[in-house]
């Protein structure tokens, strides 16, 4: 029942630390091994990595860092027949392992399971948004994707061909959840905590700019390139609740490009736009309680659904190919 946990960093010294010993504490009387698989940083995550004994390996400087390809970078180094996966910025519940090996282990149709991811930041307001909002993935029991991570068994994982796609900048764990239930496998979430996410420090509309200058934001559109096509297809459009409000707002941005053509005055038109922009900000404010969530809200939806398109047409490369990278620290 020995666990690969595989810990994804892009400059995270000031965490990395003490999400290793969070997951060392966890392994006590399981045992495994720990794999630091890092985009790049250009801190001293590394060389604090390297105080602990793990694994320590690193994409070549010739490739950009993605969601999809840190997981799928540790993955290929990776020897356990349980794989538990986490962000460097988290801390591991330390009785999370026992339970979910013991899921597993009564459930063998089950290819993964995973617990609550629990936000700490309540500064910025893309994580006490995230904290609030109530999703079908978020739910106990049957879910259709392990956002944040959590524990896979290794056997489903082959079975589908790769962990993670390695072009994805975003939705990597709702691909793979498709793949899976393609298959056939389950995926659950149990009503404990997993693990704490302490995520970014910055504004939220800085990291917005940051999250369209890396590419996460067309991490929508890259999954469905990456799905046209192919068996899962026709799950993934119908199961993918954002593409709704994606679609949405494209009728919204359309309307308002044409009102102004379509009355007289066109002054009257855009005032019309204008009431509708206020409206929809004024009704998510009323959904989150909050008029900065509610701005915040409607701005990110037009930040996103204006990457898509760009994600879409994003060419791509094979998704199981061996990631290019150095060991930096080896264990025995």
């Amino acid at each position: 029942m020995a666990v690969s946990v595989i810990l994804k960093t892009l400059n995270e010294e000031a965490r990395i630390g003490a999400a290793i010993e969070s997951v060392l504490t966890a392994l006590e009387g399981i045992g495994g091994e720990i794999i630091v698989a890092d985009g790049g940083s250009r801190d001293r995550t590394l060389a604090v990595a390297a105080n602990y004994p793990v694994r320590v390996v690193q994409l070549v400087p010739a490739i950009p860092p993605s969601c999809g390809i840190g997981p799928q970078l540790g993955f290929q180094y990776s020897r356990q027949p349980f794989v538990c996966l986490m962000d460097g910025d988290m801390l591991l519940d330390p009785a999370f392992l026992p339970d979910a090996l013991a899921y597993l282990a009564a459930n063998p149709g089950a290819a993964g399971v995973t617990g609550h991811v629990v936000e700490m930041n309540d500064t910025s307001l893309e994580y006490v948004r995230r904290g609030r909002r109530v999703s079908p993935e978020n739910r106990t029991g049957a879910i259709d994707r392990m956002n944040g991570g959590g524990l896979y068994r290794r056997e489903a994982i082959e079975q589908v061909g790769y962990l993670s796609d390695r072009n994805l900048h975003g939705y990597e764990e709702f691909d793979l959840g498709v793949r899976l239930r393609a298959r056939g496998w389950t995926l659950h979430r149990l009503d404990r905590s997993f693990v704490r996410h302490f995520g970014h420090a910055v504004n939220a509309y800085a990291l917005l700019v940051r999250r369209w200058k890396s590419g996460y934001l067309r991490g929508i559109g890259e999954l469905l390139r990456a799905a046209f096509g192919k068996p899962q297809w026709k799950q993934l459009v119908q199961e993918l609740p954002e593409l709704k409000l994606w679609a949405a707002v494209y009728l919204w941005l359309a309307a308002m490009v044409v009102l102004p053509f379509l009355t007289t005055p066109p002054a009257l038109g855009l005032a019309i736009d204008a009431a509708l922009i206020a409206g929809i900000v004024a009704l998510m404010s009323v959904r989150q309680r909050s008029l900065s969530l509610g701005l915040y809200a409607v701005v990110a939806w037009l930040f996103h659904a204006a990457a898509l398109p760009l994600g879409f047409f994003q060419g791509r490369k094979a998704p199981a190919a061996w990631i290019d990278s150095r060991v930096v620290q080896d264990i025995s």
